[in-house]
């Protein structure tokens, strides 16, 4: 399958459900509330609107950009992502395809020093679950945690299911691709939300290197010369 043929990745950001989005002491500001206290934020009428509407679960920013009065494109990178950096302990990322059944999966901030980057999954290397990483049925999903990680991975939906169970075992990219039934841009989009999120890595061995300033194994009855 390709991308052109099936679903497209859909990258959606909410805030954690126990945050609470209530104005400032004035219009140039907006207190979120959430585990880790009370947090200021900056912003103006785009940037509240995008936070009061990731409030109420997961968006896709470009609907927020491109809404009556937001500016257009530049407005997410100038306006809205320093402030997403800011809160980035109290926002969810979640990975969807463009269909109705929902989400895949999501990523919840468990630190108040998480600060989620998206990586790409790379090709090539074999890939698998972090060891110790544990996998339990809630009410939510199939919710995994790795210890060391801050972030909890909810997988919602069967096909995410899929593309986590490549990964029990190492396995590369390209053998994920062939072996689930999803577009390749969406099993990349879900490696990648796990590696980032730390429940997945790479189990290729780094290869050691000998230091420069190490000198070589001289055989054994060897002498300098006088």
């Amino acid at each position: 399958m390709s991308d052109t043929d099936e679903h497209q990745v859909v990258h959606l950001w909410s805030l954690d459900e126990d945050v609470v989005v209530v104005a400032g002491d004035d219009e140039t500001e907006t207190v979120l509330r959430g585990r880790w206290g009370a947090q200021r934020v900056r912003t103006d009428d785009f940037v509240r609107e995008a936070l009061y509407r990731m409030s109420l679960g997961p968006v896709r920013l470009t609907n927020v950009e491109y809404a009556p009065g937001a500016g257009g494109g530049p407005a997410f990178q100038l306006k809205l992502a320093p402030v997403l950096r800011q809160v980035a302990h109290l926002v969810v990322r979640t990975i969807a395809m463009d269909d109705l059944p929902g989400p895949l999966l999501s990523v919840h901030p468990l630190s108040r020093q998480a600060s989620f980057t998206l990586v790409g999954a790379p090709d090539g290397h074999r890939l698998r679950l972090v060891l110790g990483t544990s996998l339990a049925m809630r009410t939510e999903g199939l919710v995994m945690e790795t210890p060391g990680s801050p972030y909890r991975v909810v997988v919602h939906r069967p096909e995410a299911v899929w593309v986590v169970g490549t990964l029990i075992r190492p396995c590369r990219l390209e053998d994920a691709v062939a072996a689930v039934p999803l577009p390749a841009g969406v099993i990349r989009g879900v490696i990648g939300y796990l590696l980032s999120a730390g429940v997945a890595t790479r189990a290729d061995p780094v290869p050691s290197r000998r230091p420069r300033d190490e000198p070589r194994h001289r055989s054994q009855g060897h002498q300098d010369a006088p």
